[in-house]
């Protein structure tokens, strides 16, 4: 195993130096506990964005604070859930009186985490409201989960209703369109490779050369099954097999405004990236959908692993002026 860290123990301490020194302009850097907070937190008036996740999705959650997206996120250990009270604290940090929105993606230890720290916020008079995202279309009540797993959707989410908490909407307000976002938009990925988390050093799961696993969640759990990929064909192959069950279980119809992610899950190549998106648009197109706003790139990985999720998001004229919003974060930015 090759990584450029210093100590396994220290991954992440040593990460949030780094983005400390890369973006200490604009966001400010706890480490007891760990979290990182929009340099301006809390902004008056505004309801706070909040949400963590164990690290090595970046840029989920942390490069995605900033104007326009979240107050705060919490970042746990690789895999990892953060605390309670991580959570506790940022959510002190980023009230403005307005309330404060958790955004939990569907893993155990991060939904029990978020509701200890939710009722102690309460206990000091702070309104907090959850959103909580469940888009995974491949499996329930995996080793993470009870119920399906909040995966890509959650960039969308803390986009959309990070948008409305700018523009000056209510607490309850922001989480319902948050809540809309998760309800309209299915994701499902896919694994080239299993990845190595920096304390094991050994591959997450194991496939052969010609394998590749369909279904995967982002902590390199295993997925619906393992499939023999076909030569000369293989993005074509991946974007049918992913894209069939999640157009079919919202059900997508013909004539749907669509959004549409093609994320990389840390390993795979931009280039890589796009010719599946091709693909994604000519069978978005033979099933009647209108791809309006897209998204391709890395947005929430696995450390170093190969492949790629989509998701797809039902959109209407809010979700999509949300969308087009202004966002300045260090991992997604335009309009400001």
């Amino acid at each position: 195993m090759k990584k450029l860290i210093n100590d396994p123990e220290q991954v992440v301490a040593d990460a949030l130096r780094g983005i400390e020194s890369a973006h200490g302009d604009r966001l400010r850097v706890s480490y007891e506990p760990m979290m990182i907070v929009r340099a301006d937190a809390p902004v008056a008036g505004k309801v706070g964005l909040v949400s963590g996740g164990g690290s090595g999705h970046e840029p989920l959650h942390g490069g995605f604070v900033g104007p326009g997206m979240l107050d705060a996120a919490c970042p746990g250990e690789i895999f990892t859930s953060p605390t309670p009270d991580q959570m506790y604290e940022a959510t002190k940090a980023v009230d403005g009186g307005a309330g404060v929105v958790h955004i939990v993606k569907n893993y155990t230890g991060d939904v029990l985490n978020f509701e200890m720290a939710a009722d102690l916020a309460r206990a000091d008079g702070i309104e907090v409201e959850t959103i909580l995202t469940n888009d995974d279309v491949a499996v329930e009540d995996s080793l993470y989960t009870a119920g399906r797993r909040g995966v890509g959707v959650t960039v969308l989410v803390e986009k959309i209703a990070g948008a409305a908490a700018a523009a000056g909407k209510s607490l309850h307000d922001v989480a319902e369109i948050g809540r809309q976002v998760n309800a309209h938009g299915r994701s499902m990925g896919m694994a080239l490779t299993p990845c190595i988390t920096p304390a094991s050093g050994q591959p997450s799961f194991e496939l052969e050369d010609d394998e590749v696993e369909i279904g995967i969640g982002i902590h390199g759990e295993p997925g619906r099954f393992k499939e023999k990929i076909t030569p000369g064909r293989v993005a074509s192959q991946i974007a049918e097999r992913l894209l069939q069950p999640i157009i079919e279980d919202l059900p997508f119809n013909s004539g749907d405004r669509v959004l549409a992610l093609v994320n990389g899950m840390g390993g795979t190549p931009l280039i890589e990236l796009y010719i599946v998106y091709a693909e994604v648009a000519r069978i978005a197109a033979e099933h009647g959908l209108t791809i309006e706003r897209n998204l391709v790139g890395n947005y929430i990985t696995s450390l170093e692993m190969q492949g790629c999720s989509i998701t797809l998001l039902k959109l209407d004229d809010e979700l999509s002026h949300y969308w087009d919003a202004p966002v300045n974060t260090p991992g997604l930015r335009w309009g400001a």
